[in-house]
Formats: C-alpha cells, structure tokens, sequence
C-alpha cells in the first residue's frame, strides 16, 4: 500500500508542477503571544489573463493542495509537546491529505494542524473560481517561501 500512495503523491507532485498561478498581496497579523504571525495571501490559477482560472482549478486544485501540505510538512517541527509524536525524516502522505481535507460550503478546504508531531497550522481553501487562499498560523513568512518554491524561484543561499 505505501507504493501505491507513493505513486499517487508522486502524480500529485507532477500536477502541482504544471501550474501557473499569480500571487497577491500576503496579509500578515501579529498574534495575541506578540511572537508569532498569522499569514494569509490569496492565490489565482492561471498567469495568462485569456485563460478561466475555473478551467485550471479542475484539474489543479488536487495538486495544488498537496504541494502546498507537502511543503508546510517538510518545514513543520515540534511545538510544546508534540515533540515525542515527532519523527525527524517522516514525510507527509496522500492519506494524510485526505484526512485533512473537507468540503465546506461548496469549497474544497485542507486544513492541518498538528500532524505526527509537527505544528503545520496551516489552512487551504480552493474555490471553484480559481481563488486559493493559503493561511498560516505561528508559521512566520514560511508560506512565501513555498510558494516560491512552486513557482520555480531559487532561493539566495551564501557563498
């Protein structure tokens, strides 16, 4: 069975890969703790404005979802006391995706907040015009940097 949601994960991957998607103005709050941030930035499938982004979203929105969670996984860590569910080099899987992942009020919505010991606090909603919202909680600016992940962008690194 973990070759088959490794095959399908892998297929997600792919998809994720073909997309082109714009990126609006990330929002941030400051949290009650004073610490931590919440971030929420708006999404729209589709960099050619003769394209639906509605078309891209059926076949997208999967992929999208997926990538996104893979990335907010890879980047989680402990938080409190979840430190003794955490394992250092698990990785995040299709059947993690679809128990974290809702139909609500005519939207498809993932949202993750502890899995196997990480803090991932993070929310997905595809709508099926196109609109995906990314929020994040206690996460930072980490979002932004998976989206440019997505999207291609190198990150600076020093020499």
């Amino acid at each position: 069975m973990k070759q088959l949601d490794n095959n399908a994960g892998h297929q997600l991957l792919n998809t994720a890969s073909l997309i082109d998607f714009r990126i609006g103005e990330p929002q941030f709050q400051a949290c009650t703790d004073g610490e931590n941030l919440s971030l929420q930035v708006e999404l729209i499938l589709s960099n050619d404005p003769e394209e639906d982004p509605a078309d891209t979203v059926e076949w997208a929105a999967f992929g999208m979802i997926f990538a996104l969670a893979v990335l907010s996984f890879a980047d989680a860590r402990p938080r409190g006391s979840s430190d003794i569910d955490f394992v250092e080099n698990d990785e995040f899987t299709v059947c993690d995706l679809f128990e974290c992942l809702r139909f609500v009020n005519g939207d498809l919505r993932f949202y993750a907040d502890y899995v196997r010991g990480r803090c991932l606090k993070t929310d997905i909603t595809v709508s099926k015009d196109g609109q995906i919202i990314l929020s994040t909680l206690n996460r930072g600016k980490s979002a932004l940097r998976w989206l440019d992940q997505l999207q291609g962008k190198k990150r600076l690194t020093l020499v």
